[in-house]
């Protein structure tokens, strides 16, 4: 498992998830057992009590039609005919007494012979005298019993008396309390269930979260959440059947998707995802054209245990590499421009040296002036019109390789850059002053020789461009397709230069433009903003 930060000693830390789980779990098992072991104890108990009193039924109807308690209710109490066959019912049923009486109430049969003779204590037995069965809960003079009366019948179906049969409250219960304790049972054997459930529950969850608890999960996706939105490049992510799952804020600024939906509608990043939930191989490199910008994208599979979840994809604008690596290459050859010059100068440094060790006094002034000449057009004009250190370090590069080149690159004297805080203002220049001076000297390769002229001039916060050549020119069918992406006349894997200086010189709100004739010149005209004022240059 990943180590995670702990907690803030300020947050309490929160419960771990087996006990919250364990908790849980026994707690709604506990409160179903609960419910289920009231209903069924109260059932139970009804059941108990229902089936008691039908034994009781059962067996004063059986006594009541017996012909030894019809015969004997026609005699006396004294006949003593009913009163064997009552206490052998009672002692075979486990009854607390089993009483007949006669219609006055008179009892024939009893436990204690000394009563019988004597009336029925108790006015539950009024309406079996009346012709009706009778269950009641009374105490008489044995004890307090369930007591079921049911009236006795002659031949011609008259009614010549009453049995009344009493079972012992005690019995009942104790009848009921094991009952009861089959149902304790029951819920005890729920509750280990329930018990093994949770632990079960538990292992399975940790299996399935890698050991990790519900605060470390929520931890890690909001680290996953800002890492994500964090990122420079785009992502988006996909299930198996291609819906999107996720999109970061980098994708919906590149793709202009609002932050309200997760549809997306470029056909090339679509089919890339699709290959790649097909075939589960990664797609690496590809780069794709959307909305008049180049992405450099990257799709992968996304596997848990071998299985294909989904799949992921992440893009970054080209363009924006391609000008990070211009404005690299402005800075090596402004670090090329000062290493040449720094030889250069201790090359002078050692022929003034050995002039004057020679006592050639008149040449070495003679070679001072040349020197200084030399300065003065070169650095020196780039000194005073060119006040920003960036863009007048890359025309000095400029002009050095122009020279090794056997071309001539000059500054107009009429030019004025004033230094510009804003570096992206500065870098685009450098960009598009790069690609047009490149271009230049590569249409002039094959004629060995030639002429480069530049002018810059600021004026109101516009800083105006003009670059001409009196190479081969360009063919005025190629005029408006030298600035799209991919055009050359040059051969193959060419054709980005133009493409990228219109881009971002339209990105800074400024305008470019060409003029040529073939065999005669070429001229580009370029306008952009410059954020400084003419009294700071």
């Amino acid at each position: 498992m990943r180590d995670l930060p702990p907690l803030p000693s300020t947050h309490k830390r929160p419960m771990k998830l087996n006990t919250l789980v364990t908790l849980m779990v026994y707690s709604v098992t506990g409160a179903v057992l609960l419910v289920i072991f009231v209903l069924y104890f109260a059932q139970i108990t009804r059941a108990t009590r229902d089936g008691v009193r039908d034994t009781a039924l059962a067996v004063a109807r059986t006594l009541a039609d017996s012909p030894e308690v019809i015969r004997g209710l026609s005699l006396p109490p004294e006949s003593n005919i009913i009163q064997p066959v009552a206490l052998a019912v009672m002692q075979r049923n486990n009854l607390l007494f089993a009483v007949v009486t006669n219609m006055q109430g008179i009892r024939y049969s009893h436990p204690n012979s000394t009563l019988l003779g004597k009336a029925f204590i108790g006015d539950d037995l009024r309406p079996a005298l009346e012709d009706k069965e009778n269950v009641a809960i009374n105490h008489g003079v044995l004890d307090e019993a369930l007591r079921v009366f049911t009236p006795v019948y002659n031949a011609q179906h008259q009614q010549i008396g009453v049995v009344a049969v009493g079972i012992s409250l005690n019995k009942v219960e104790q009848q009921i309390a094991r009952n009861r304790w089959d149902a304790i049972w029951l819920v005890l054997f729920s509750a280990l269930l329930g018990a093994l459930g949770a632990w079960g529950l538990v292992r399975m969850l940790k299996r399935v979260l890698f050991g990790l608890e519900p605060w470390q999960i929520s931890a890690l996706l909001e680290q996953r959440q800002a890492m994500l939105q964090s990122l420079r490049e785009g992502v988006i992510a996909v299930d198996q059947q291609g819906h999107v799952t996720m999109v970061n804020h980098a994708a919906r600024q590149i793709l202009n998707i609002s932050a309200s939906s997760n549809t997306l509608h470029e056909a090339p990043l679509l089919a890339n995802l699709r290959e790649v939930l097909r075939s589960g191989q990664s797609l690496e490199d590809q780069e794709i054209n959307c909305h008049g910008r180049l992405l450099l994208c990257n799709t992968l599979p996304v596997k848990s245990d071998n299985q294909l979840m989904g799949a992921i994809t992440t893009f970054r604008d080209k363009t924006e590499i391609s000008e990070l690596l211009q404005r690299l290459d402005g800075m090596v050859n402004y670090l090329d421009a000062l290493r040449s010059h720094s030889h250069e100068f201790m090359n002078k440094l050692h022929v003034i040296l050995g002039l004057l060790h020679m006592k050639q006094y008149a040449r070495l002034e003679e070679y001072v002036l040349l020197t200084a000449n030399t300065w003065q057009s070169d650095v020196g004009t780039l000194q005073r019109n060119v006040k920003s250190p960036v863009v007048a370090g890359f025309l000095l590069s400029k002009i050095n390789r122009a020279r090794e080149l056997g071309v001539s690159l000059t500054l107009s004297d009429a030019s004025q850059v004033p230094d510009n805080p804003n570096a992206q203002q500065v870098a685009g220049l450098v960009t598009v002053l790069g690609n047009l001076i490149e271009n230049a000297l590569d249409a002039m390769a094959t004629q060995g020789e030639g002429e480069i002229s530049l002018l810059l001039h600021y004026q109101q916060g516009w800083l105006s461009a003009e670059v001409n050549d009196d190479g081969p020119g360009i063919a005025p069918e190629h005029l408006q397709a030298i600035f799209s992406k991919g055009f050359s006349t040059k051969g193959d894997n060419r054709g980005v230069g133009l493409f990228l200086a219109r881009q971002q010189i339209e990105n800074l709100g400024g305008e470019i433009a060409v003029e040529s004739e073939p065999g005669v010149f070429t001229q580009f005209f370029v306008q952009l903003p410059w954020d400084s004022e003419r009294n700071n240059a």
